[in-house]
Formats: C-alpha cells, sequence, structure tokens
C-alpha cells in the first residue's frame, strides 16, 4: 500500500499566529477562551494543562472570570467586543485576518444598504460572530436555502472554508431566483482554504481511498472529507493515529493523506507512520 500525502495539507497561518500568541502569554491562568481556540482536541488539552481556562463553544454567554479574554481564530462580532471591554476584560485577540476581512466585506454590505447573504454553516461560531453586526441578513448553507428576497439590493460573501464549487452552485441559485436583484458577490473564502481543496482534487486522482485529519468540529476539514466522496473516492475522518483502523484499507493499493487547517504538525505525522506501518503490514512475506 502506498501513501500519497497532498501537496497542500495541514496547519494555516491564522492557526499557527493564534497558538503563537498563546505561548508568548506569561500567566495563562489570567486568561479566559472565549470558545475554542481553534477546532482541534490535541491543542485544546494543550491549552487546558497550560492554564488557560475555556469558555464553552456553544455558549460564551457567561462572563469570563478571568481579567483577560482571549478572542479565538474564528473571530468575534464588534458588539460582543463592547460586552466583553464594557465588563472590563482586556482583550487578546487572535482572528485571523483573513476571517476579520469577511467580518469587513459583510459591514460594507450593509452600509450599502444590501440584505447580507452569508454563504455558510449555520450556528458555526465564525457564522455567528459575523452575523450579530448585521440588521439584515440570512445564512444559507446550500442552494434548498435559497429563496427570492424582499431586497432588490444584496451583498453575497462566504465563510471562510466553504468549497468553492458550494459557492458557485449557491451564487447561481441566487441570481436564478433572484433575476432583477442588484447583487455583489465578495469572495471571503480563505486562500488555504481554496488550496486545500485545489490539492485534495489533485489527490482523489491518484488514490483509492483518502485518510483527513482534523477535529470533528472543524468545518474545513469536514469539507475535506466530503470533497471525496462527491467524487466517489472512500474517505475516513480521524482525529489521531490511533483512531485508524487497519480493516478499513481493505485492498486499497493507494492512499492519499490530507488534513485541515487546525491540524498539528505532528499529528499528521503521526498518522502517516501508522499509514506507513499498515502498509508495510501488507507487503506479502517471502516464503522463501
Amino acid at each position: 500500500m502506498k501513501i500519497i500525502r497532498a501537496s497542500d495539507l495541514g496547519m494555516c497561518f491564522g492557526v499557527r499566529d493564534a497558538l503563537q500568541m498563546t505561548r508568548q502569554i506569561p500567566d495563562p491562568t489570567q486568561v479566559t477562551i472565549h470558545g475554542e481556540l481553534v477546532h482541534n482536541p490535541r491543542v485544546i488539552h494543550q491549552l487546558s494543562r497550560a492554564g488557560f481556562q475555556q469558555a464553552a463553544e456553544n455558549d460564551r454567554s457567561a462572563m469570563a472570570s478571568t481579567p483577560q479574554v482571549l478572542i479565538t481564530a474564528h473571530g468575534i462580532s464588534d458588539a460582543e467586543r463592547k460586552r466583553l471591554r464594557a465588563a472590563g476584560k482586556q482583550l487578546i485577540d487572535t482572528t485571523c485576518p483573513l476571517v476579520r476581512r469577511v467580518h469587513e466585506a459583510a459591514v460594507q454590505l450593509a452600509a450599502e444598504g444590501r440584505h447580507v447573504l452569508l454563504i455558510g454553516k449555520p450556528g458555526h461560531i465564525e457564522v455567528l460572530g459575523i452575523i450579530e453586526d448585521l440588521e439584515s441578513y440570512d445564512v444559507i448553507a446550500s442552494p434548498q436555502d435559497v429563496r427570492a428576497y424582499e431586497s432588490e439590493t444584496l451583498g453575497v460573501i462566504c465563510q471562510t472554508t466553504m468549497p468553492m464549487q458550494a459557492v458557485d452552485e449557491i451564487r447561481a441559485c441566487i441570481s436564478r431566483r433572484n433575476p432583477h436583484a442588484d447583487i455583489r458577490f465578495i469572495d471571503t473564502v480563505c486562500h488555504p482554504t481554496k488550496r486545500r481543496q485545489q490539492a485534495m482534487s489533485e489527490l482523489i486522482r491518484q488514490v483509492d481511498a483518502v485518510v483527513v485529519v482534523g477535529g470533528r468540529n472543524s468545518n474545513n476539514t469536514r469539507r475535506l472529507a466530503e470533497l471525496c466522496q462527491q467524487h466517489g473516492v472512500p474517505a475516513v475522518h480521524v482525529t489521531c493515529a490511533d483512531e485508524i483502523d487497519p480493516t478499513w484499507f481493505g485492498d486499497a493499493e493507494t492512499v492519499g493523506l490530507t488534513a485541515g487547517t487546525s491540524t498539528l504538525d505532528e499529528t499528521i505525522n503521526e498518522v502517516h507512520e501508522r499509514l506507513e506501518a499498515i502498509a508495510a503490514s501488507k507487503v506479502p512475506t517471502d516464503a522463501g
């Protein structure tokens, strides 16, 4: 069994920068992380051991007891920033610059009087941070969510980790359902996501199956696995090497390896080593 890594995989610069900032904090016990810094269970465990307090991802309404609050790479709304500062909290901001760009695009479109359509996953922490500053918006996860909107001026943006194929399909549906609307689209899918999706498209043409590594809550990791399945290539989503079952691969001669943008290099390497060990065990022994 041959193992092929995707040409572009793993941690993006936004996640690396956020992790680097946490390492520079002199006293983690004085800091509450406002949700999950990144969607990676190994990183979350490491941060907890370092002494950071961590607010629940699905309920950040309770005010932190620590004097400092760390804003995650997924960002928060301006309204939430004001709430935290009003409570006297010092903010440590690790928001990814490419996520910040989505916020700026949303505010710009709203200032033009447009009804904002955000292509993304409803309830995702990045999406919530964007829409909390908007008065007129809809979140669209699929073409089935698109409708004819009352507003004649529409602004379209994207969650940073959306697949471009899905974005293109939804945009086309918006145009069909709203033929007379003035529609302005700002492409806010991040470049690391695009590169990883392109690398995956190239990888699946070379392999019989794919292992995708990343957190269960990682939207971009799940999207990579979905891309495989859409092309009829079996894919398994794991968070670490221990989750790999050798029986998954059957008679596969070539297995691809990729990882989401919040996956540590060490985790990818451990999974690769596990796959190589499985491949070695499949090599027929010489009976002599």
